[in-house]
């Protein structure tokens, strides 16, 4: 099934002629190859060679360099070409990794020395490493490199929380239908917030609505159990790109990617020993591995090699800074690999807290470092929203306690007090994670620990999960609850609630960002315009 011919309009005109061909023609054309059945891949029709029905995807995209992904079903060489032109008569040709089952058959391959600001139309063959003369049909996609002068601008949506709580691709209501929407608002990227996958999360056949509706999943074997085994974490990333709307999103718009806590397991921590009885591996660390080296292997990663990842032996971490020209530094953390134990959060000592202090200080380095006009961290969880673990302890920074900074938050009240007298200017956080939309601004003003200059985080999701109430606030930041959109019961499925997603968008002039806070179906729910410049919003 192909997609209906249609091009994604660009902010101050429309796609480029070539680019126009491509998103009619041959990139639908990769993404739709067959409908997924039972966890197989869709089949090309060139039987014996090598095939490429994942599609494909672009990852950390800069002026002059991108990523590009794919899988094999069989083992091959992997070739990149690229082209100014639909017709691909002149290409650029770049030879990549072998593909074999040391990766599960996917691999990265380095694009450099690219136009800055203009549009790459790309293909992917697969070439049988025996004879390279066999390549199997070509994969073809594009993408935007970052600009090198401001006036162009800057567009980015954001979101997380996919296949949660059992809600998983749907044909009954077109599957991830919300990756459809986003790609036709053509962004330059988009920023994957984490909880990419739901490893501990089974997807069933069937799942009855409270008003006696049913919702049918297309199920794997993989996603009939939690994950364990590497094996089975490569399948929870394998089964949302059986969605044609995720494949046809990736091979048009690349994607900035970390996690959260879904990947491995709901909560985890290092060196937490499980007593869930689903799992017979109780060690996190170990499970923490698999689930990284899968997430290398499954997403373009500038500081990933596949197979690689921390605590791994072969390298690797999540946080970076992706630059995105002048304009815009993306701040990728990992609030997960070098956070301490869940607890209740008091402790009035707490140099570890949720980045580690090698994290923290390579966010202040980074962060002075910065040229750009705007610095959005992206982090995977979120600041002033309480988020309980159990009873009595708590997963995320804030922990309820309205007073001076305990536990976790130390070591955010010292990052902010670092922002403020270093003059840092243009901060921002963005988040995901609770699974509603929200606006919250904090204002020392308001707040019990007070050294620290205002800002803005906002919250969006989820894109293919249930749905939760809005959580309690914590006033040792000041923040206020400007605008919320989250439902009044838990696990609320997607047929009675929309999914959720926020768009960026940098003006190349002034130098404007504005934020819109976006529900599925078109609607834009909650806008706020930030001034540049500035060390405090």
């Amino acid at each position: 099934m192909s997609p209906s011919p249609e091009h994604r309009p660009r902010p101050g005109g429309g796609p480029s002629t070539g680019r126009r061909a491509l998103l009619r023609g041959t990139v639908a054309a990769s993404a739709a190859l067959a409908l997924p059945v039972a966890g197989a891949a869709p089949a090309f029709a060139r039987s014996g060679r090598p095939r490429a029905g994942w599609g494909v995807q672009v990852g950390d995209v800069t002026t002059s360099s991108g990523l590009v992904w794919v899988r094999s079903d069989r083992p091959a060489r992997m070739v990149v070409e690229t082209s100014a032109t639909e017709s691909f008569r002149r290409t650029r040709r770049m030879y990549g990794p072998l593909l074999g089952p040391g990766t599960d058959h996917t691999g990265t391959t380095a694009l450099r020395g690219l136009p800055a600001g203009e549009e790459v139309l790309y293909r992917v063959l697969l070439a049988d490493p025996d004879d390279p003369r066999r390549v199997g049909e070509p994969v073809y996609g594009t993408f935007r490199t970052a600009p090198q002068r401001r006036r162009q601008g800057v567009r980015f949506l954001w979101s997380g929380d996919i296949a949660g709580q059992g809600w998983g691709i749907n044909p009954d209501v077109g599957g991830y239908r919300v990756y459809e929407e986003m790609r036709r608002l053509d962004p330059d990227f988009f920023l994957c917030s984490g909880d990419t996958i739901y490893a501990d999360g089974v997807i069933e056949p069937t799942v009855r609505l409270p008003d006696g509706r049913v919702w049918r999943n297309v199920t794997t074997e993989e996603k009939s159990r939690v994950a364990q085994s590497l094996d089975e974490f490569r399948g929870n990333f394998r089964y949302n790109l059986l969605d044609e709307n995720v494949r046809r999103f990736n091979a048009q718009v690349p994607t900035v990617a970390q996690w959260d806590d879904h990947e491995v397991r709901n909560n985890w921590y290092p060196g937490q020993i499980l007593d869930d009885p689903r799992y017979a591996v109780k060690d996190v660390d170990v499970l923490a591995r698999r689930a990284m080296r899968a997430f290398a292997e499954y997403f373009p990663v500038s500081t990933l090699p596949a197979g690689g990842g921390r605590g791994t032996g072969r390298g690797g971490r999540m946080h970076r800074v992706v630059r995105h020209g002048p304009l815009l530094d993306v701040f990728v953390l990992d609030m997960r690999s070098y956070r301490n134990a869940n607890s209740p959060g008091r402790q009035a000592d707490d140099e570890q807290g949720i980045l580690g202090a090698e994290q923290l200080a390579w966010l202040k380095r980074e962060l002075v470092r910065s040229r750009a006009v705007w610095k959005v961290i992206a982090a995977d969880m979120p600041i002033g929203l309480v988020v309980p673990d159990g009873s009595t302890d708590f997963e995320a920074i804030a922990q309820g306690d309205p007073g001076a900074p305990l536990g976790r938050e130390l070591q955010i009240a010292e990052l902010l007090r670092f922002v403020k007298h270093r003059r840092i200017t243009g901060t921002l956080w963005l988040t995901a994670d609770v699974h509603y939309t929200s606006a919250q601004h904090y204002a020392p003003e308001r707040a019990a620990f007070q050294d620290f200059a205002p800002f803005w985080e906002f919250v969006s999701g989820p894109l293919a999960a249930g749905g939760f109430p809005a959580n309690a606030l914590d006033a040792t930041f000041g923040p206020e609850r400007v605008f919320v959109r989250a439902p009044e019961r838990a696990n609320v499925s997607p047929m009675e609630s929309p999914q959720y997603f926020g768009e960026v968008q940098i003006d190349g002039g002034s130098g404007e960002l504005t934020v819109r806070l976006r529900a599925e179906g078109g609607t834009v729910l909650f806008t706020k315009v930030l001034q540049p410049g500035r060390v405090g919003q």
